[in-house]
């Protein structure tokens, strides 16, 4: 995966009714430890890294690079919101298009805070490179993610077998439809 392209970043952070999407910043290095090491939220990415190891190669302040936004509520990071440029993928059809991801500390699961983030960076995607197509991959055997996909607007392209798992792969045209709520002033 590689970074997006010709995108002014960073962008102003990105507000919705509930969230903030920003950049990462030194305090959310503990956050990312969790994300990274959290055996819940690996469960269908092929398992957590372990803490000590992330503790050790982790450094100070997160890596920024474009596409990377921290999901912050209320002042703290619940997960990350990833879009990479998909230049080695398994599968030819997704080559070379922008790739969402996602992760999202457990506790913060079940609220719509995952819909409502990857709606956000969907919609700035679509304004900072207009007309470009997105990929989303993810196991069926997770039917949360299978159901945030269809929320967002990505239809199915083809499912492939990948790391012992059936893979889902589906794709967004830009501007699909999908309702993002207007940016409201953060203070």
């Amino acid at each position: 995966m590689t970074a997006l392209g010709p995108v002014a970043w960073p962008p102003a952070p990105i507000g919705t009714e509930r969230l903030v999407l920003r950049e990462p910043e030194p305090r959310d290095r503990a956050t990312f430890i969790e994300l990274l090491a959290s055996p819940e939220v690996h469960t269908y990415l092929g398992g957590p890294r372990p803490r000590h190891e992330l503790e050790r190669e982790m450094p100070g302040a997160p890596e920024r690079w474009p596409g990377s936004f921290v999901v912050d509520l209320d002042g703290a990071m619940i997960g990350q919101i990833l879009l990479r440029r998909a230049t080695g993928h398994r599968r030819p059809a997704a080559t070379g298009k922008a790739d969402l991801g996602y992760l999202f500390l457990p506790r913060a699961w079940g609220f719509g805070y995952a819909t409502e983030a990857c709606a956000a960076a969907l919609d700035w995607f679509d304004g900072a490179l207009p007309g470009e197509p997105v990929v989303l991959t993810t196991q069926t055997a997770n039917a949360t993610s299978m159901r945030l996909a269809a929320k967002l607007g990505f239809t199915e392209v083809e499912r492939f077998q990948a790391w012992n798992a059936e893979q889902w792969l589906g794709l967004r045209s830009a501007r699909n439809g999908v309702q993002v709520t207007p940016p409201r002033p953060r203070p």
